[in-house]
């Protein structure tokens, strides 16, 4: 299914039509859902493979089965092609049996797809608040995530502009809507905690192998940032964004790095849905 394309970058869909307002009700504020955040760039999308991945393990998590990827691309393409080239997308998705019920294995899964003018991130550099604190079910992007406001919101009048979360075991896991990730001058660090993992995450691991760039996975703590050469947050809107001082620990400017998390983002082929 296709739509004319108009130049208002507003649409939502459910099931590929048109969403009216009776069935968008029942949906404020509801809890039990899953989605995935996409920037599209000429009607095309960086790491598509890996949000069809994303939706289809987290409906089958949350509900035991999950819609084929040829239907979640037809209901992207609907949505790509009823606005402009350049858009910010989200696709989520939810199953008819509610919120407060047991747990129905015919109820039907629903796709709700909604689109807005594209974004690119803030430029930064960021300062980030230190949190104890971890996202249950961290490996799914589930919606009514009431941390990722709260926290940042408390920390903002004390100077910052974000917070980063520390782990029960005092591990970096993740930030408010970030990933983590930190330069050591020489190889690119990815924090070992329980986490969600980013599609741009995702993105920029393949194509620094691709690029030949050094990488490593260890636990990063507090304790470890004076012995670090720089650190950036990245989610779908960017690669990175520098982080310039974590609680009271300032971190490089690290210019060659952010470059390099970019230049890995640029080397991921756009598709089509």
């Amino acid at each position: 299914m296709t739509t004319a394309p108009n130049s208002s970058p507003y649409l939502t869909h459910l099931n590929g039509r048109p969403a009216t307002a009776s069935e968008l009700a029942p949906l404020a504020f509801a809890g039990h859902a899953h989605f995935t955040a996409i920037q599209v760039r000429d009607r095309r999308i960086r790491g598509l493979d890996l949000h069809l991945d994303r939706l289809r393990s987290a409906s089958e998590e949350l509900y035991g089965r999950a819609l084929p990827d040829d239907r979640i691309r037809e209901l992207l393409r609907a949505a790509v092609a009823g606005g402009p080239a350049d858009l910010s997308l989200t696709v989520t998705v939810y199953s008819a049996e509610g919120e407060f019920t047991p747990s129905d294995p015919d109820a039907d899964l629903h796709v709700l797809v909604s689109t807005a003018p594209p974004a690119n991130g803030p430029r930064g550099p960021l300062s980030l608040a230190t949190v104890p604190y971890e996202r249950p079910l961290p490996g799914i992007k589930h919606v009514g995530e009431i941390a990722k406001t709260y926290y940042p919101r408390r920390v903002a009048p004390l100077g910052f502009d974000d917070a980063a979360f520390l782990d029960s075991r005092g591990r970096f896991s993740e930030a408010s809507i970030w990933n983590l990730v930190f330069w050591d001058g020489t190889s690119v660090v990815w924090p070992v905690a329980e986490m969600l993992r980013g599609t741009m995450m995702g993105t920029v691991r393949r194509q620094l192998d691709h690029l030949g760039v050094p990488q490593t996975d260890r636990e990063v703590t507090p304790a470890d940032l004076t012995s670090l050469a720089g650190a950036a947050v990245l989610n779908s809107w960017t690669p990175a964004v520098p982080v310039h001082r974590i609680a009271a620990t300032p971190l490089p400017a690290a210019v060659d790095f952010i470059a390099l998390l970019h230049r890995a983002h640029q080397a991921e082929p756009p598709v089509a849905p």
